[in-house]
């Protein structure tokens, strides 16, 4: 179903994990160490990453940005024992799509996976819109790109997506629990704070239009507002 960028340096936790995910179907390539690992994610053409933070010789958020440079799209995955709400905010930040703390369900993992691997499919298959145009800028879903003028920033997938899920509901309310479903799957408190972060980055992105604003309305949600 899915080629697996697997970074992990826990013997018996890795063994498990990747027993799981084969038996789900998937390609699983596994890595103990950070430099190996990231030697081998430029041999081979991934679907998805997952990967622990503390690692030996090179860090995951240190591997995550390097992926990070040279592909955009590919969904990140974070599984740690860094369980601070800190480290969870970094892992995104740095271009992280979701952060599962340790101890984990696999049953958790397998969802999560599904989730990315099923937004993936689906889009290919469907003829959703590509490009959307609103206030001075152009959105590429397809390549992952916002521009305006001579600017071009090069967006993350779930970036890209709740940039399009803004631009689609545009001036109107858009609550957080239902943001959480269309994008992340599900809503609860730790992906609440991820979509903070995204909501922040995206204001960054934004700014240089002053006639796009992204409102937060208390305790309900957020609204694009483009004047």
């Amino acid at each position: 179903m899915a080629k697996i960028f697997y970074v992990e340096d826990d013997v018996n936790l890795s063994f498990v994990v990747k027993d799981c995910l084969q038996i789900a179907g998937h390609e699983v390539h596994h890595y103990n160490k950070g430099d190996e690992a990231l030697q081998g994610f430029s041999k081979h053409d991934y679907d998805i990453c997952l990967m622990d933070v503390m690692l030996p010789n090179i860090d995951g958020f240190s591997i995550a940005k390097a992926i990070r440079n040279k592909n955009n799209q590919i969904p990140i995955i974070f599984i740690s024992a860094k369980v601070q709400i800190e480290d969870k905010l970094e892992g995104l930040n740095i271009g992280g799509d979701d952060y599962i703390f340790k101890p984990f369900s696999i049953e958790e993992l397998l969802l999560k996976v599904n989730i990315f691997l099923r937004r993936k499919n689906s889009t290919s298959q469907t003829e959703n819109q590509k490009n959307y145009h609103f206030g001075i800028f152009n959105l590429d879903t397809e390549n992952l790109l916002l521009t305006a003028d001579t600017e071009e920033i090069k967006l993350t997938q779930r970036e890209s997506d709740l940039i399009a899920y803004f631009v689609k509901n545009q001036n109107k309310l858009c609550r957080r629990e239902d943001i959480l479903v269309a994008l992340w799957g599900q809503d609860d408190y730790f992906l609440g704070r991820s979509l903070d972060v995204f909501i922040s980055r995206i204001r960054k992105y934004l700014a240089i239009d002053e006639n796009i604003i992204v409102e937060n309305v208390p305790r309900v949600g957020f609204r694009m507002v483009i004047k």
